[in-house]
């Protein structure tokens, strides 16, 4: 809060003058979560939560592995803000985790939001981390780190939807920074580490066509613990014919790891093109035995 103090100015005249200014309330807030099974079934071990992060358990089909759903109750992030999502999942459990809506990061006056996300997968787990957007305002600031650690015979569906700009208005992602980090660490070695920074004149760096060529939208999406091979020719096939000059996607394999790649100018094609692909990698043959549903969570047709 700030206020006006008064003083006398010469022939008399009241003059005001600036008081001191009180430093903007700024959040640091996270959620943990651990999951163990037996019996087939999995269960809820450890919960923590600190505002504004919230995560809640929705009731789920009778044999389907739980949901837990992020919420962000101060309904974005903003410059100074922190944010940490902590998930274990122990062994022989299965669990998804995802987020109520998209993931809004606004404008900030200077100070950097922080989002760290850890995941942890026991020995013949599986986990899946599938957040819905983050929109960055035109001048946000986001500094986000993916941390994930693969024991042996688990498996993992992690992905993120990055949208550049308020596209329903026109906005355009021209100023702030993005600095966006994720790193795969297998039982007995470094997988996989990618970085995105963004930040400067970033308008010419999102049109460059040896950039982002336009893109208003990115997503990633990582598939770990299946046959490595037959998973990238399975992704191939799938992708096949499927992109133009308005969805751009790609796939490798990468020590053992699929990654999968979108760039588009509609942010809604792109977001459709990830869920299709999603659930089609519930459903190869070698998920079956985990009973994942074939439609994604409820909260993702909200």
């Amino acid at each position: 809060m700030s206020y006006m103090a008064s003083s006398a100015g010469p022939g008399g005249a009241a003059r005001e003058r600036p008081g001191p200014v009180a430093a903007l309330q700024r959040c640091d807030g996270g959620v943990e979560a651990g999951f163990s099974g037996a019996d087939g079934l999995t269960r809820l071990t450890h919960l923590y939560q600190r505002n504004p992060g919230r995560l809640l358990f929705p009731t789920v089909s009778s044999g389907l592995p739980p949901e837990a759903v992020l919420v962000t109750v101060a309904g974005g992030l903003t410059g100074g803000d922190r944010m940490s999502v902590r998930l274990e999942a122990e062994h022989g459990a299965v669990a998804c985790a995802t987020t109520q809506a998209a993931e809004k990061i606004y404008r900030s006056d200077g100070a950097d939001t922080s989002v760290l996300v850890d995941l942890r997968l026991g020995a013949g787990s599986a986990l899946e981390w599938m957040p819905q957007e983050t929109i960055l305002f035109d001048g946000a600031r986001l500094r986000r780190e993916t941390r994930i650690s693969l024991a042996p015979g688990a498996m993992l569906l992690a992905g993120e939807i990055t949208i550049y700009g308020r596209t329903a208005r026109g906005e355009r992602f021209g100023s702030g920074l993005l600095f966006d980090r994720w790193r795969v660490q297998g039982p007995d070695r470094l997988l996989w580490y990618d970085a995105t920074r963004l930040e400067g004149d970033i308008g010419a760096k999102m049109a460059h066509p040896a950039g982002f060529a336009g893109a208003r939208a990115s997503a990633t999406l990582l598939c770990g613990g299946l046959p490595g091979q037959a998973t990238l020719a399975f992704a191939r096939e799938r992708l096949a014919g499927r992109g133009d000059d308005s969805l751009r996607a790609g796939c490798s394999l990468v020590n053992g790891l699929l990654v999968l790649r979108w760039l588009a100018g509609d942010a809604a094609r792109l977001r459709a093109s990830f869920v299709e692909f999603w659930l089609h990698l519930r459903a190869a043959r070698h998920l079956h035995g985990l009973a994942l549903p074939d439609t994604p969570p409820r909260v993702w047709n909200c």
